[in-house]
């Protein structure tokens, strides 16, 4: 069941990027590696999407469940809507959360931006207009691979410098602030203790985003809206209308 619905989740998000994004972005390349590297981009994208929108319906879910079984207590076919399901979605949630804010988008971030290292050598793909021979598709593809792997080295190792800069001004931060050095020596615990409420920080920006941005959302959405629609002439005097008329009409047969 929960393959199901992130199957179903993944395909509605790869609709909506596919849809919303620019023609520039993921076109088609003439190169075969950075082809390839976008496609790897789209579907780390197109999952982070998936994980975030199952966050987010996973309570209207749990509640809905709910409503069901209480409406439908005896029958068959709703009996795998309990409570292990929603906890299991729950889990599975918060881990491929905390997978994607902490290694999937800034790994495809840095992947989309590497090149390889000096070392790597990036061999000149033919042109479109040219077909290569059957028998040398077998070296343009290993070339490709080895391309791909040479930016997978290097974003690898970008993140882990940038592991290392984050934990270490997380560790000299608790220095300052906290003398104990119990508190910096906890580091080790980061699983259990730092990623939960690295999630939890990053849950609660997230809403005073949310409660931040909405009335101006919702004032532009009313403001742009006023301007397309026709206001209605429900409330307009039309008796005023009707005199400003007559005179009118008064006025245009004296001239004659």
């Amino acid at each position: 069941i929960c393959t199901l619905l992130f199957v179903s989740l993944y395909l509605l998000c790869h609709f909506i990027i596919t849809h919303f994004k620019k023609h520039t972005d993921f076109a088609e390349v003439h190169d075969d590696e950075d082809a390839a590297v976008n496609r790897i981009a789209l579907a780390l994208c197109t999952f982070t999407l998936a994980v975030s929108l199952g966050a987010v319906l996973l309570l209207p879910f749990s509640i809905l469940s709910n409503e069901v079984l209480l409406r439908f207590p005896h029958s068959y076919y709703v009996q795998w809507l309990n409570g292990s399901l929603v906890h299991g979605l729950w889990n599975l949630v918060f881990l491929f959360s905390n997978l994607s804010l902490v290694f999937l988008m800034p790994f495809a971030y840095f992947f989309t931006e590497a090149e390889g290292f000096a070392g790597s050598k990036k061999v000149a793909q033919p042109q479109p207009s040219t077909q290569p021979p059957q028998g040398a598709r077998a070296p343009a593809d290993r070339a490709v691979l080895q391309g791909i792997m040479a930016r997978v080295y290097e974003t690898s190792v970008v993140l882990l410098l940038l592991t290392l800069l984050v934990l270490g001004m997380v560790w000299v931060a608790l220095a300052l602030v906290d003398q104990d050095a119990a508190s910096r020596e906890s580091l080790h615990a980061l699983w259990q203790c730092y990623l939960p409420y690295l999630y939890s920080c990053l849950s609660l920006l997230g809403v005073l985003l949310l409660l931040l941005c909405t009335p101006f959302g919702l004032s532009t959405m009313f403001t742009v809206t006023g301007k397309l629609l026709v206001k209605p002439r429900l409330l307009e005097a039309l008796d005023e209308q009707l005199s400003c008329t007559r005179f009118e009409e008064a006025s245009v047969s004296r001239r004659i």
